[in-house]
């Protein structure tokens, strides 16, 4: 097996606290390089985490021919730019979510080679609690799936803080918002037709800092959900059926070194079981899975259109926020 040789852009906080430590943990790749725009910063994380190479530009560590997939976790505006460079520089790239600010952004990367792999990283989708909760839903153990509900927040109003720059693609809709759409794709396996919501902006960062949505899924289907920047730190995703129900403990920072857990209920009230799932870290089942695809071991089930189709989701509950009303995705 030819393991994957990455290169990381940037040193930012997601990447050197969760996704490259991650990463250290497989035997299936190697994380070769990371870059930096100073190079003190790269080689100070490089010398940290282990990690060869240490590049002083994003450019540099692009241009390096041992390098076969780089992993971008910039700020938002960043994604689909440097995702550019990246495939034409002719690495495959795992991309930080959201893959772009708007739809019309994100869909520049149809213009990527289809030899090049490009894929959001919603780590949800290769976590173990995920795949066993969808794994039940489609054996119809908690009858027919009807409603979905998530809740996430944390507190933030650190105005230095990219995610309270509303020019940079700030706000909790785009940063944590994301998360409860794409599950309910996951779990549904379809896509809704329409959308509602509120959404309230911090009159100082004018960002989005408390957003509640409602997404129709047709067949009686729906997502509803909220999400904050600036409420006490929670999260707790529900799975509704006909005949039971699933919860996801902490379904989106699922710790990498504890049992995650999810929540089995049939008919009687909060009677049910906790199941634990083998402890694994989810960065790391993320960036495996992404190799897999390379080397062609498995096909390509969440690429460019998928994303696209996110950021269409995303740009219609902006819309609904706004006009008040449904609005079609």
């Amino acid at each position: 097996m030819k393991k994957i040789r990455w290169g990381i852009i940037s040193t930012a906080n997601i990447g050197v606290a969760k996704v490259i430590p991650g990463m250290l943990k497989s035997d299936q790749l190697e994380v070769a390089a990371i870059s930096s725009r100073k190079l003190s910063v790269a080689r100070s994380w490089a010398d940290k985490l282990g990690i060869p190479k240490a590049y002083g530009s994003y450019e540099e560590m692009l241009a390096d021919p041992d390098i076969d997939a780089v992993y971008n976790p910039l700020p938002n505006h960043l994604h689909v730019p440097l995702t550019l460079a990246a495939a034409r520089a002719g690495k495959h790239v795992l991309c930080e979510k959201p893959i772009a600010i708007t739809a019309r952004e994100a869909t520049k990367l149809r213009k990527i080679p289809k030899r090049i792999i490009v894929a959001e990283a919603f780590m949800v989708r290769h976590a173990l609690q995920w795949i066993e909760a969808r794994r039940r839903v489609k054996a119809g153990e908690i009858g027919e799936v009807r409603a979905i509900q998530v809740m996430f927040s944390y507190f933030n109003r650190d105005p230095a803080n990219v995610r309270n720059m509303a020019g940079i693609g700030g706000g909790g809709l785009l940063d944590i918002g994301c998360y409860p759409i794409t599950v309910a794709r996951y779990i549904f396996g379809a896509e809704p037709a329409r959308v509602a919501a509120t959404i309230d902006y911090d009159p100082r960062f004018k960002t989005d800092r408390l957003m509640g949505g409602l997404a129709d899924f047709g067949k009686g289907r729906h997502l509803g959900f909220t999400v904050s920047t600036q409420l006490a730190p929670f999260q707790r995703v529900q799975i509704m059926g006909t005949k039971g129900r699933i919860e996801v403990e902490i379904p989106f920072n699922a710790p990498p070194d504890q049992p995650n857990r999810i929540f089995v209920q049939g008919m009687e009230m909060n009677v049910g079981e906790w199941l634990s799932m083998p402890v694994t870290d989810q960065y790391m089942l993320e960036a495996e899975a992404f190799g897999r695809v390379i080397r062609k071991e498995e096909r390509h089930a969440w690429g460019i259109e998928d994303a696209i189709q996110n950021m269409k989701i995303i740009d219609a509950f902006f819309k609904a926020g706004k006009t008040g009303k449904w609005e079609k995705v």
